[in-house]
Order: C-alpha cells, then sequence, then structure tokens
C-alpha cells in the first residue's frame, strides 16, 4: 500500500525551505518559486556577518514572505552580541520567528555552548520572539551523543512547557523512511510533545549529496544508500525523490497520533529547482482529484 496524491499534497502544504545569504542574492524574486507566506530559513554560518542575515530576512518579509533566522548558540562571542543581532532582526526585518541550534564549530566563541542556554537566557522573550523551533536529529549526529539528544528533547520539551512561544522541533535532512518514524515514535514514548517538520533533501548532485549528508552525521541513510546504487541514483533526479514523501504520508496515516507536521526542505543552492520539483507534485496532485471528482 501506498500514500495518495491527496496525502502527500497535505503532507506538503506549508512546507518550509532555506537559504543562505549568498544564495539568496542569487533570486531576482522569490515571488518567481514560492507562494506568499512561506517560512524561509536563513542561515547564520560562523565567521559571516550577522548583518547580511539580517538583510536577507528584511527582503523576504518584504517580498511578503515569514524569515526565519538561525540563532546559532556557539557563533556569539558574547551576550550583548547575541543581543544586537535579536534587536536588528525585530527592528529591522519583523522577525518573530527563530530557529535555534548549537552549531557545527568545536568550540563556542563565547558564553552559549548549546542552545538550551539561549532558551532560558529569557532573550527570545525579551525581543518578543512568538515561535521558535529547535532541532531534531532520527539519524544522529557526529557530534553529540544519543544520550544527549534524547535528553536535549526532553528538556526542550519540558522549557516549552513552561514558556508561552509556539515551539517546534526541525530535523537534519534524511533519506529513510524506517529510521524517521521510529526516531518520532521513540520520542513520542519518552515524553515528547512538540510538532515536527522532517528535514527533507532537495533536488541536487549525488557529490552534494554526500557531502552534505557526511557533514550532517546521517550515518545510517548514506550506509544504506552506498550500498544500494540504485537507490542512490534515484535520488539525485527529482521526479524519483517522491518516494521519501510518499514513505511519510502513509506512515502518519497508519499512525494518526504521529507528531510530523509539515516538511523543511534543504535546496542546497537549489531554491528554484526544489520549488519546481514541489509543485509539480503538487499540480499533479490537483489534476488527480479534478479527475476523481
Amino acid at each position: 500500500m501506498s500514500a495518495s496524491l491527496k496525502q502527500v499534497s497535505s503532507l506538503l502544504n506549508g512546507f518550509s525551505t532555506e537559504v543562505t545569504p549568498t544564495s539568496a542574492s542569487k533570486i531576482d524574486n522569490f515571488q518567481d518559486h514560492l507562494s506568499l507566506g512561506t517560512s524561509i530559513n536563513v542561515t547564520f554560518l560562523a565567521g559571516s556577518n550577522l548583518r547580511d542575515t539580517v538583510q536577507v530576512c528584511k527582503r523576504l518579509n518584504e517580498e511578503g514572505f515569514n524569515p526565519v533566522p538561525h540563532i546559532v548558540a556557539r557563533n556569539f562571542e558574547n551576550t550583548k552580541a547575541l543581543e544586537i543581532f535579536l534587536d536588528l532582526l525585530v527592528s529591522t526585518a519583523d522577525v518573530c520567528e527563530v530557529l535555534v541550534i548549537a552549531g557545527g564549530i568545536g568550540r563556542p566563541l563565547g558564553p552559549f555552548s548549546d542552545s538550551l542556554q539561549i532558551l532560558n537566557s529569557g532573550l527570545l522573550e525579551k525581543y518578543q520572539i512568538r515561535k521558535v523551533g529547535v532541532a531534531g536529529h532520527p539519524e544522529g549526529s557526529p557530534d553529540i551523543s544519543k544520550d544527549k539528544l534524547d535528553n536535549a528533547i526532553r528538556d526542550k520539551n519540558n522549557w516549552a512547557k513552561n514558556s508561552d512561544m509556539e515551539v517546534y522541533i526541525t530535523t537534519q535532512f534524511c533519506f529513510e523512511v524506517p529510521s524517521i518514524m521510529t526516531w518520532e515514535k521513540n520520542i513520542r514514548r519518552d515524553g515528547n510533545k512538540l510538532p515536527i517538520h522532517i528535514g527533507i533533501p532537495g533536488p541536487a548532485t549525488l557529490n552534494t549529496l554526500i557531502k552534505f549528508a557526511t557533514m550532517s552525521g546521517i550515518g545510517p541513510s548514506i550506509r544504506v544508500l552506498t550500498r544500494q546504487t540504485k537507490n542512490l541514483t534515484k535520488l539525485v533526479f527529482s521526479q524519483d525523490r517522491f518516494y521519501i514523501i510518499e514513505g511519510i504520508a502513509f506512515a502518519k496515516l497508519q499512525d494518526p497520533d504521529c507528531l510530523v507536521e509539515q516538511l523543511h526542505f534543504y535546496p542546497f543552492g537549489g531554491l528554484a529547482k526544489t520549488a519546481a520539483w514541489i509543485k509539480d507534485i503538487l499540480e499533479k496532485s490537483e489534476f488527480k482529484n479534478l479527475e476523481m471528482g
């Protein structure tokens, strides 16, 4: 059995995606690719100029989108730097939602070593942030043990219980539906109540997929896929990536309590290509529904 196009379309509705300041500069008009109101994460890489992120968020807001900047704990040299960043995001770009993550650099540049410290600082409330995403790792992390990842989910749930903010989990990008759904069931059994946005890789070259998978710690998926050349090759072609989304939609259908709420697409610099692929699926779904009607 498999999910219907209608069920896949339902899962795709409300998807989010992301850009870097560099990739955003190559897009003339985001409205050419995405529906108004789409949430677009804006990365903040170590060593980059935070004002570049602020300017991209400002542009997205002006073009009718919801900018979601990354707040990377280990990138801030001191609390004042974080406050300046938050103040600029809110006052310049009207930001009300952020994604808080620890960051990939080994040694923190300042007092914050993980996302929970940012959450507990009270600064998000001070600058009137209303919605916050936190990280999830269905297939683990090369830098963090499973026990620490599990504890982090518990701690973030406990923080969310005592906060007025809307809190959700956004995951690393994944290839394997069983790994995703097993992880979701495990953290739900352990008390997770937060809705989940599953990370999906957008169309990309084989080398790009392997590069980002290795960097992101996609252990089981990349091992399975490299042993199954046919499956790995499929992922390179946009028309064959549908099976991941279909699998998640079917799993949700089988488990009404599943907390997977929507999808987050990692375009790896190819936002136009990823957006076109999603649009094609949604249009096929609408056409199929008209046929059945």
